[in-house]
């Protein structure tokens, strides 16, 4: 299944602990149908001190969350819409929202 989220997306959360919370798409993960979305399901992670990090410590890092419990906000309507991907006169593929058929 092809995803219809990509990098640098503005999307929202419809489900789990972060639902209605919005944030941009800081990492596709294709094989395992996930996104990382900024400051969306934070988890702590304890780094040890290294060279780049003397002082190490416990750090919040955004974790994966599932394709299907976000959705993409469209920037022309200012709401969440669902993806197609269709193609142009030209013969490109790209992504519209199904309701009025703009291009993402």
């Amino acid at each position: 299944m092809a995803m219809k989220i990509k990098k640098g997306d503005r999307v929202v959360v419809l489900s789990g602990k972060d639902k209605g919370t919005e944030g941009t798409v800081l990492r596709a993960i294709p094989s395992e149908l996930k996104v990382v979305v900024e400051g969306v399901n934070l988890a702590k992670k304890h780094v040890r001190p290294s060279m780049n990090d003397p002082k190490g410590g416990v750090k919040q890092i955004e974790a994966p969350i599932h394709v299907s419990n976000v959705m993409v906000v469209s920037g022309k309507e200012g709401r969440p819409v669902r993806v197609a991907i269709r193609a142009n006169a030209d013969g490109i593929r790209q992504r519209v929202s199904k309701k009025s058929g703009q291009a993402i």
